[in-house]
């Protein structure tokens, strides 16, 4: 088996950690403990925007790693099914708590869309970068080219949103499109390749073997699809048995 490079585990389990703290607040703020924003504040929403690429960013890293490992694509399709299943599931979970609002292309979803296309772009070299830069700034291009042609308005439309070239944002608890988090991703691939190619030390690759407290933080960055699933689900239902208890 091809060895792992701990510096992305512990990258990706930084963003979980982010991630959990981020949630536990939004939780506080649903069972009305605390009173925040968190769909206009910026102090919120500039976290979920730095969470969510550091996500898609790690994982285009994890996409540079597989390739430069000659990761067979039977073993990337098993793993693309247990993050499609995942977001199956994420869906199925929010209709029940927002039904109003539920989630049906959030991270899970963006990231099962974008992991075929970053792992199809690999051998596009510096282009890479350039793509990347691309569909960031095409998010801030949809707007006005709405305006000059009203007819674009079609992709704000539930069947086209989740190509992210909208100039009104969804009513949806978790949105991820293509456009811009696809340029996170891409960007991680092409820093992946190049670390590889010049600076593999970057990545953890003469690092020693982790023990203690590090190697606990790396298992929750190898199993970050597991955790993803279950963090939220935990913290409501904890919170839920103190909320009716108090």
């Amino acid at each position: 088996m091809a060895r792992r490079l701990d510096r992305i585990d512990l990258l990706r389990a930084a963003a979980m950690l982010w991630m959990t703290a981020f949630h536990f607040c939004f939780d506080l703020n649903f069972f009305g403990l605390i009173q925040e924003n968190f769909y206009r504040d910026p102090f919120w929403t500039g976290q979920r925007t730095a969470i969510v690429s550091l996500f898609l960013f790690t994982a285009g890293l994890s996409q540079a790693v597989a390739v430069h490992q000659q990761q067979s694509w039977a073993r990337f399709w098993k793993r693309w099914l247990q993050v499609a299943g995942a977001a199956l599931l994420v869906t199925a979970g929010s209709v029940a708590m927002f039904p109003k609002s539920f989630i049906y292309f959030g991270v899970l979803h963006g990231i099962a869309v974008m992991l075929i296309i970053v792992r199809a772009t690999a051998g596009w070299g510096a282009w890479l970068w350039v793509l990347g830069a691309a569909a960031i700034a095409l998010k801030w291009a949809a707007p006005p080219a709405m305006t000059i042609w009203p007819a674009l308005g079609v992709l704000n439309d539930t069947w086209l949103n989740w190509l992210g070239l909208i100039d009104r944002k969804p009513i949806t608890e978790d949105y991820v499109p293509l456009i811009p988090w696809l340029g996170a991703m891409w960007w991680g691939m092409a820093a992946g390749q190049w670390a590889l190619r010049h600076r593999p030390m970057w990545l953890g690759a003469n690092d020693a073997p982790a023990t203690g407290v590090k190697r606990g933080v790396m298992k929750l960055g190898q199993w970050s699809l597991s955790y993803y699933l279950l963090h939220q689900p935990v913290m409501i239902g904890l919170l839920w048995l103190a909320v009716g208890r108090s």
